[in-house]
């Protein structure tokens, strides 16, 4: 029987490895297509790998707490039945085929031509080239038979442009290659990534031992907690910090939101909070400046073309996670609000997935839900820029008006905006955040939903 290798995937560009937190599948268990076999936990979500055979597990290679690379083989799947009869089954029909075809001249029957054509299809499938995961892009098992189907070497394989997630090659992606081949054209390829020398890290500070006296008490951290330390330190090891802020009137967008809450969310079952108001000014302001919505690779600079918006939001446990809505430029406000209030209530309830976290340019944090009127964000790699949401606050303000100047009570709050000093200058961070004051600002108090 044909044994299957169930290997950890490829869960976005940042994550190279997964802590094995418990299985659920035990060697002798029958396994479905698609049914979850593992459960595993980055430092941004915990999540299933599903099968992608039916069969019986076999063999496991890893214990709960243990790490695992991305693409190293978790467990063997036995793969039930086989893909061609076996010799003892095929060749007696072959002969008895021959026998009576010698015999009588009679043609052969169907049963022994479909033995006959899944034998001659399983060889020649073996003397294609096998096709595998590379380092950085994980092939589907349709886009590896298609690719061994139409005779493409791994090498070739790896320069099909994708349009998938991370980059992925879809179905589509590999059959217009094919298509293109075919036809005589020079494909469109993706041009081959150089190697990155490795910079030598920072020499670190040894941390001061810290006295631990008869009362106090030790407290383990959790794996997520351990995770999240490690990539924050990453971060401001890697990036170079620099914040601006700056005070925003959101008047009429408090008057406003008051009057059409209730309507709204009579209308589309869904609350509206400020945070899809503020969302949707920040794609906008993205859009304006898109040299915002990039990342350092190297000495390069990849400038991304979707805008997905990455949103902090708290667990249970009080760790923060951050989901990713996609295409944000492209929602309307009550698209927003839907996309909002969905990732909010899975990641309070541990039901994001992978993918839900995966693929972010460009991140929120509402560092205001928790009291605070500013705060100084540590960007979220491999992305060069974080806006920090504080408090709406009632304060005294100078209003000018073409009557004259006057003092009155206005809600107002900072935004702070931390970039990455590398490739985002003063003027660009500060203008990027002005942007954003201007759209709050000059909210329309007709707008309709």
């Amino acid at each position: 029987m044909a044994k299957f290798e169930l290997k950890l995937p490829k869960m976005g560009e940042s994550v190279a490895e997964a802590t094995v937190t418990n299985w659920l599948k035990e060697v002798g268990d029958t396994i479905e297509l698609d049914e979850p076999v593992v459960e595993i936990a980055t430092d941004k979500v915990d999540s299933e790998v599903p099968s992608e055979v039916s069969g019986t597990l076999v063999e496991k290679f890893y214990e709960a707490d243990d790490v695992v690379k991305v693409g190293e083989t978790l467990a063997i799947i036995e793969i039930d039945g086989e893909d061609a009869p076996s010799e003892s089954n095929s060749e007696p029909e072959q002969e008895s085929s021959e026998t009576n075809q010698q015999q009588n001249e009679e043609p052969k029957s169907n049963e022994v031509e479909e033995a006959e054509a899944m034998v001659n299809k399983a060889m020649e499938a073996a003397s294609k080239p096998s096709i595998s995961n590379s380092e950085d892009r994980f092939y589907s098992p349709l886009v590896k038979n298609i690719a061994q189907q139409e005779g493409i070497s791994q090498e070739e394989l790896d320069t099909v442009n994708g349009t998938g997630l991370e980059g992925r090659v879809t179905k589509d992606d590999i059959l217009a290659y094919v298509e293109e081949r075919k036809s005589g054209k020079k494909p469109e390829t993706k041009q081959p990534v150089q190697p990155k020398t490795e910079s030598k890290p920072a020499a670190q500070t040894q941390a001061a031992p810290v006295s631990v006296n008869g009362g106090d008490e030790i407290i383990e951290m959790s794996r997520m907690g351990k995770m999240i330390a490690k990539h924050m330190v990453a971060s401001v090891q890697t990036s170079a910090h620099v914040q601006s802020f700056i005070e925003v009137d959101v008047t009429a967008i408090v008057k406003w939101r008051e009057r059409v809450k209730n309507e709204f969310q009579k209308r589309e079952g869904e609350k509206l909070t400020f945070t899809p108001i503020f969302m949707e000014a920040v794609a906008k302001a993205i859009r304006d400046f898109p040299m915002i919505n990039i990342s350092v690779d190297g000495d390069r600079v990849i400038k991304r073309k979707n805008i997905n918006l990455g949103m902090a939001a708290a667990l249970p446990d009080g760790n923060l996670i951050v989901p990713v809505i996609r295409n944000a430029d492209q929602l309307n406000l009550v698209g927003m609000a839907k996309a909002v209030n969905d990732l909010a209530n899975r990641a309070r309830n541990g039901k994001l997935k992978p993918d839900d976290t995966q693929g972010g340019t460009y991140t929120v944090t509402n560092v205001g839900t928790f009291g605070s009127i500013m705060g100084t964000p540590i960007i979220n790699q491999p992305q060069v820029g974080i806006l920090a949401l504080g408090a709406i606050r009632k304060v005294p303000a100078v209003i000018e008006t073409p009557e004259g100047d006057f003092i009155g009570i206005r809600h107002k709050m900072f935004l702070s905006h931390s970039y990455d000093h590398r490739v985002v200058n003063g003027a660009l961070g500060g203008q990027f955040v002005q942007r954003v004051a201007q759209y709050l600002e000059d909210w329309d108090s007709d707008r309709q939903v």
